[in-house]
Formats: structure tokens, C-alpha cells, sequence
């Protein structure tokens, strides 16, 4: 498959350019007919700059227009509208430009003798989730039921990247409100004072020479202040494509506190709500924790769960596989040793996924009272050592007078 650029003039005579990917440029001068375009211009694109292109355009491309197409064309097809009218309808009305050209693309592959898992493999802003589960749906004749779960699924993820981000809103605020206001008083307040002591021939104590030189500090190299936060997440980027520290980073998320309280129970209800709609789709459990080990984006909880995965291949149950791991509570091992028992597996991971859910959405929205205390005491530690250290010269100055 191979990146091409065009240009082509619809019906009303509209130019119209594009990127497309085939495997030939004959299949792109096929394409741009069926759609009833004419051809002005066709040529290979550079292949990295497609790839930046490709990239910034399922950059602008949202969750919830994928959360849309799969509810709408499992709607459709519930009711019996054929697949390509439904993808063609569906693409009409997409209001994001981008998504749409490539749910024609996917009607023109299906068009083609392509499967919609097949379709929509090529493209990177479909969750590989929604790719298997349509592969299962095609397999078992249950397409629309499959396109369903993909849908309510992905609300669920949704619902949790918005309730932690809720979560984050007001620790994010604090600290940068705390630290603006440090700088603030570093950079110019402070010097501003202490200059007037030393003119007033005031010595200064050792807690005011200590802030004295962290705002001299400050003042002369600002720009390593400045880019610092940068250097950090760069630092921390390139340590984590290490799988060892990547493992180490990824324990200390679910151990630090306050942190973990989001983290946790974030990689909880994403490991019981991805297994919930696998093992609802018929995957057999082997194959669904393979795919959870590759979504779940925690490497302390992949190699619990490629254990897990490997323990129950042997022939272990999976409650006694995940018994042996200490990330996983016992809440989660209990409701599991229940399914396996009940037979209903897919229920329990349904009760836990909610579980987690609200109980993220609960945390959520009491950040702002569990780190308040925190965040009080720690600007007010700062700003005891800052007026303690502006106070000391004054108090010398006036001791010094009477």
C-alpha cells in the first residue's frame, strides 16, 4: 500500500485534493471514477510526509466520532440497510472532514471485496479493539450486536478519560497557581527588600541570604526554569521506551499517593471493562488477556496479566492466576472466583467495570477536598519560609534602632 496525492473535479465541477492509500495508481484512477470524479492529477506522496499528514489528521479526529460511526452503522444495519449504503449515509452527515474521507475510503475498500475489519485495519484512529470485535461480529453473523458493545465500550472510555481528567483539573491549577506566585515573589519581591536592608547597612540572616541567592539564581538563569519542565517529561519519555524503567515508573503510579488513587482504579476499570466486551464477544480468555496485556498502558499490570495469561494457558483457574499478583485487589479476585464458579464470567467483569467507573468518577470529583489540606499546607510552608526570611532583616533592623 503506498501513500498518492490527487486532484479531481467533482460533478459540479469543485477541485478537489487529497491523499489516498493503494497499492497501485491504477486502483487510485479506479477509486476517483467510482466516485464520479475526474481526474486532474495523481502522484506518489512522499511516504514521511504522508506519514506526518496521516498522523495530524487522526490527531483531529475524536473518540466520539468513532463512538458515532459504530453506533450509527449498528443501527443501520440492525434495521437492514445494506453496509455500504449505511457506511455511504453515515459518511454524508460526518461532520468532522477528515473522519469523513476516510469512512469513503473504508465504503470504497468494502466496495472492493475488502471486510470492514479489513477496511478499517489500515487506519490508526480505529482502536484495535473495534477491529477485532468487528472481525468477531463478521465471523459469527453478529456484526451489528458486535458494533454495539464497540460503541457503548468506547462511551465507557470516554466517561473515564473525562473523569480523570476532572480529577486532574484542580491539582494541576494548584500547583501552577503555587508556583507563579513563588517566582513571583523570588523574582521580584525579594530583591527589592533585600536591597533596601543592605542599603540600610542591615545584616542579613542566614534564611534571607539562602532566598537572596535563589532569586540571583533565578534571575540569571531563567531560561533553564523555564525550559526544566520540558527537559523533565523528555527525560522521563526517553526512560520509559526502556522496559525496566518503564516497569519501575509504571509501579510507583499505582503506589504514590494521591496518585494512585486515579491511576489504580483507572487500570482496573480498563482491564475489567476490555475483558468484559472480549469475553462477551465469544474470545476465548487466553486470547482476550493477550489483548488487554497490550492495551492496558501500565507495564507492573502487562506482566501481571501476561502471567496471568501464561498460568491460565497451563491450566490454572483464573481467580488462583490472579490471586498471585499483588495488583490485583481481592475484590477483583473474588468476583472472578464467583463467575468461574456461576459461569456468568462476563457479568462479574461487567460489575467490576462499573465498579471502577464510579468509583473513579467518585474520586473525581472529591480531588479537589482530598488534596486541598495537602496543597494548604504545602503554600503555606512556602510562604512562612518566604515572609520569615523578608521578616528576620526587619525585625534586626528594629531591634537595632531601639
Amino acid at each position: 500500500m503506498r501513500p498518492y496525492l490527487y486532484k479531481a473535479i467533482d460533478a459540479g465541477g469543485v477541485a478537489i485534493k487529497g491523499t489516498i492509500t493503494r497499492e497501485d495508481i491504477d486502483s487510485v484512477y479506479d477509486y476517483l471514477s467510482s466516485k464520479g470524479l475526474y481526474t486532474l492529477d495523481i502522484r506518489e506522496a512522499n511516504k514521511t510526509l504522508a506519514s506526518i499528514k496521516a498522523w495530524d489528521e487522526a490527531r483531529k479526529i475524536k473518540r466520539r466520532d468513532i463512538i458515532e460511526f459504530a453506533n450509527n452503522l449498528s443501527i443501520m444495519l440492525k434495521a437492514g440497510v445494506p453496509i455500504l449504503t449505511a457506511i455511504d449515509d453515515i459518511g454524508s452527515i460526518a461532520e468532522n472532514k477528515y473522519f469523513r474521507n476516510i469512512i469513503r475510503d473504508i465504503r470504497a475498500k468494502i466496495n472492493e471485496g475488502s471486510s470492514l475489519s479489513e477496511a478499517i485495519k489500515s487506519y490508526n484512529v480505529f482502536p484495535d479493539i473495534f477491529v477485532r470485535l468487528a472481525g468477531v461480529g463478521e465471523e459469527t453473523g453478529r456484526l451489528e450486536e458486535s458494533l454495539l458493545d464497540v460503541a457503548v465500550h468506547l462511551q465507557k472510555m470516554e466517561d473515564l478519560a473525562a473523569a480523570i481528567k476532572n480529577a486532574l483539573i484542580y491539582p494541576a491549577f494548584a500547583i501552577v497557581a503555587t508556583m507563579g506566585a513563588l517566582i513571583f515573589w523570588l523574582l521580584f519581591v525579594m530583591p527589592q527588600v533585600a536591597a533596601m536592608m543592605i542599603g540600610m547597612g542591615v545584616e542579613l540572616p542566614l534564611l534571607t541570604r539562602i532566598l537572596l541567592h535563589l532569586s540571583a539564581f533565578m534571575q540569571a538563569y531563567w531560561y533553564i526554569i523555564l525550559f526544566l519542565p520540558f527537559l523533565i517529561f523528555f527525560i522521563i519519555q526517553i526512560l520509559k521506551r526502556k522496559e525496566p524503567t518503564r516497569y519501575y515508573i509504571d509501579a510507583a503510579k499505582i503506589k504514590l499517593p494521591i496518585i494512585k488513587l486515579v491511576v489504580y482504579n483507572k487500570l482496573l476499570a480498563l482491564f475489567s471493562e476490555n475483558l468484559r466486551i472480549l469475553i462477551a464477544a465469544g474470545i476465548t480468555i487466553d486470547r482476550s488477556f493477550g489483548i488487554v496485556a497490550d492495551v492496558v498502558g501500565n507495564e507492573a499490570f502487562k506482566r501481571a496479566i501476561l502471567k496471568t495469561k501464561d498460568s491460565v494457558s497451563s491450566g490454572s483457574r483464573i481467580s488462583d492466576a490472579l490471586r498471585e499478583h499483588k495488583v490485583f485487589p481481592l475484590l477483583v479476585v473474588r468476583m472472578i472466583d464467583i463467575g468461574e464458579t456461576s459461569g456468568n464470567l462476563d457479568e462479574q467483569f461487567a460489575f467490576l467495570s462499573n465498579h471502577y467507573l464510579k468509583k473513579l468518577d467518585d474520586i473525581s470529583q472529591k480531588m479537589g477536598k482530598t488534596i486541598e489540606p495537602v496543597v494548604i499546607v504545602t503554600i503555606g510552608l512556602l510562604f512562612i519560609i518566604m515572609i520569615v526570611g523578608l521578616l528576620l532583616p526587619v525585625y534586626d533592623l528594629v531591634v537595632g534602632i531601639g
